[in-house]
């Protein structure tokens, strides 16, 4: 029996497209539903199909997997490439995507994902500054420790999936994370993978008041490339 990943929206939901991404770069199959973001609180409409009341959700059989690194952990166990054989590079990248899971606070809040538009930015609070500096850290130590193109190494993993969302965003906002860091997003911007999903982004005409207004609070939109709602 296939997978089913349940996601929500393409622009918006940088939870779903870890798992979805993970998977497509992968090989791996699984049947797409979406269920997009209707206001600010889905959680009794999501509690349907998920635990949590949040996406993503991976449906194998009769088993519900939920959240995001569940999901990766649940299939590092079934599929080979979610980890990098190499110990060292292994371990590195177990800690850095349980840190972009717990982490980062500062940059979700203020920097959201909003893969169709370009955004002038606010002035970065000094979390923000941090969350910033420890991103050009991270991702340094990773490219220069095993040689990139990923993160981990020569083959896409989970640890370049986790930090995707990033890419758009520091795409979308403008965020400097250095010539090293640069590259990588350049890298994986242009995965087929990620380009499905840009795709998929510019083609919605849906929009949720909610998410719009977490864009306005922290910039100015500049262009909008989606289709018009």
């Amino acid at each position: 029996m296939a997978y089913t990943l349940i996601t929500a929206n393409r622009n918006y939901s940088s939870w779903s497209l870890r798992p979805w991404l993970l998977m497509r770069a992968l090989g791996i199959a699984f049947d797409d539903r979406v269920e997009p973001f209707l206001s600010l609180d889905n959680h009794e409409r999501f509690r349907a199909f998920s635990p949590t009341g949040q996406v993503p959700v991976l449906i194998d059989g009769e088993r519900t997997v939920w959240d995001s690194l569940g999901i990766a952990l649940y299939l590092a166990e079934r599929h080979g490439g979610v980890w990098p054989d190499q110990a060292e590079a292994r371990a590195w990248a177990m800690c850095a995507v349980t840190e972009m899971h717990g982490g980062f606070g500062a940059l979700r809040r203020e920097r959201t994902m909003t893969v169709g538009q370009r955004i002038r930015a606010h002035p970065a609070t000094p979390a923000l500054e941090r969350d910033v500096a420890r991103l050009v850290q991270l991702w340094g130590e990773g490219l220069s420790r095993f040689g990139g193109p990923w993160l981990a190494g020569e083959r896409f993993g989970a640890v370049d999936a986790f930090f995707a969302p990033v890419a758009f965003r520091v795409r979308s906002w403008g965020i400097d994370v250095g010539a090293a860091g640069a590259g990588w997003v350049a890298t994986i911007l242009d995965h087929p993978a990620m380009r499905e999903w840009e795709g998929a982004a510019l083609a919605e005409t849906f929009r949720e008041d909610s998410h719009e207004a977490e864009v306005m609070a922290y910039g100015e939109v500049i262009e909008d490339r989606r289709a018009l709602a």
